[in-house]
């Protein structure tokens, strides 16, 4: 494993145990309103995991602001008993950013519960399509990864289906912006290298909607390359 991807993977692995630390600590409850919890985020990040900056906002979203994408700004919600939360976080670990999306069903309603099983299953999936074809572009792996979605009784919700990570900040990397999203607007293969001639390392974010638009789910985390 090389150095960067070590890293990246690291940084991964914290990102993920942020999120297993919010989800034994109760955050994310009904009752409480989504800025709360974004809050109580921020907060558990600096104090037990020494996070300084976040390469993006700290995103959750419940209810019907499911649906939203990151781009977006619905007004701020309060979690209901029943709602599907999630939750979009974006540390930076040192010197290396982590992007990880972990959804939940607080109810007991079966769709909704669905949904978010069914979130993990699609990221194997487009991940697979990923892995067999060594030149796929950007374009073609958003394309499979909104038919694999409807293929499941979904529709998928993304603007984009994800994007690099790298050393912090990579936004600043040169280059169109849009060769470092695996979206329609990417003609180009995921496999070529950043602007910088380095190997770009993928986020893959799967964000699947309920067809009558009632609710949303959302999962991410690194696309590796076997």
């Amino acid at each position: 494993m090389t150095g960067r991807r070590a890293a990246l993977v690291a940084a991964e692995q914290r990102a993920l145990a942020l999120l297993d630390r919010i989800e034994a600590l109760g955050l994310i409850a009904p009752g409480r309103t989504e800025r709360e919890v974004e809050k109580d985020i921020y907060a558990l990040a600096g104090r037990e995991f020494g996070v300084e900056k976040h390469w993006h906002k700290r995103i959750v979203r419940a209810g019907a602001n499911t649906l939203a994408t990151a781009s977006d700004n619905p007004p701020v919600r309060m979690i209901a008993p029943d709602d599907i939360v999630f939750l979009d976080l974006g540390p930076v670990l040192g010197e290396w950013e982590a992007d990880v999306g972990r959804s939940y069903a607080l109810g007991p309603d079966a769709r909704k519960q669905a949904l978010c099983r069914e979130l993990a299953v699609q990221f194997d999936r487009v991940r697979e399509r990923f892995l067999r074809d060594r030149d796929i572009t950007g374009d073609a792996l958003y394309a499979f990864a909104c038919e694999s979605a409807e293929t499941a009784g979904w529709r998928f919700g993304g603007k984009i289906a994800g994007h690099i990570v790298a050393e912090f900040p990579h936004a600043r990397l040169p280059g169109p912006k849009q060769a470092n999203h695996i979206s329609p607007e990417n003609p180009d293969r995921l496999r070529d290298p950043d602007a910088n001639g380095e190997e770009r390392f993928w986020i893959l974010e799967i964000h699947l909607v309920d067809p009558a638009g009632a609710f949303g789910g959302f999962y991410e985390r690194l696309m590796l390359d076997g």
